[in-house]
């Protein structure tokens, strides 16, 4: 049988991961998920552990009121308001996207530029701004906010355990930055998944996830591995045209909510 066995919210794009064990979802996927993002002041485009690998000891973590605590060791946790309707919007570059979203203000520009070590702003997506998807996958209208390309990412507990017994050491499964993990099924079953249901919600597989140097980085420490695990044994089995893929990226048919221990059917 197959069950969802972890479930895993980031607030901010290339923050900290948050394990839940319920959560609802929305339009653009989990409540909150990556609806927070930092952006260079200066030229507006987006900042991630790829170029700022300090970003993965950055705690941002949605509160109840809607908005973001930020902490980070030596400095003072900050609570940041989610940004009002007339909050100043700032231009913003994530990938080939461009767009207009609220800034957060000041304060917390100024700590994060403390953390970061150069003038920073962090913005926030609301729904009537997000962004389309990667197009020629899914649907003309799915939205995304800042996930890279798709609302939704899922990896089989069974890959993640394959990968760490060719490596010779447990791999994380943070390292990978899942929304969803699945038990029960084998090692990449959800490579030939189209359509999935978790509970009430009915999901679509729209296309593997190419995965890049941000897996190298230990989440717990922030330390890139020396011998370039997991990249350098996924690329001996994963690599399909010059990309080494693994998980599936998902957008969700409707809304509800998800709970872990949910049973997981397969519909194609």
């Amino acid at each position: 049988m197959l069950r969802l066995s972890a479930l895993y919210r980031y607030p901010l794009k290339s923050g900290k991961g948050e394990p839940l064990q319920q959560i609802g979802l929305d339009a653009l996927g989990l409540d909150g998920d990556r609806r927070w993002m930092l952006v260079d002041e200066a030229s507006g485009r987006f900042l991630t552990q790829r170029a700022v690998a300090k970003m993965s000891q950055l705690s941002a973590l949605w509160n109840s009121a809607g908005g973001l605590t930020l902490s980070a060791q030596g400095q003072p946790a900050l609570d940041v308001p989610l940004p009002g309707s007339d909050a100043e919007l700032r231009g913003v570059t994530i990938w080939r996207d461009t767009l207009r979203v609220p800034d957060a203000g000041d304060e917390a520009g100024a700590w994060l530029s403390e953390f970061i070590g150069k003038p920073t702003r962090l913005v926030q997506v609301p729904l009537a701004r997000a962004r389309t998807t990667e197009a020629g996958y899914g649907k003309d209208d799915d939205k995304v906010g800042f996930a890279d390309g798709f609302p939704l990412l899922l990896i089989g507990q069974a890959s993640l355990d394959d990968l760490s017994q060719r490596i010779g050491r447990p791999m994380e499964m943070l390292r990978f930055r899942p929304n969803l993990v699945i038990e029960g099924s084998e090692a990449f079953a959800e490579d030939g998944w189209k359509r999935v249901r978790i509970g009430d919600v009915e999901f679509r597989v729209v296309k593997s996830c190419s995965r890049c140097i941000l897996t190298t980085i230990d989440p717990a420490s922030g330390e890139r591995s020396a011998d370039r695990e997991p990249l350098a044994t996924l690329k001996t089995y994963r690599e399909q045209e010059g990309d080494v893929m693994f998980g599936q990226n998902l957008v969700n048919d409707g809304v509800g909510r998800l709970e872990v221990g949910m049973p997981v059917t397969i519909l194609e």
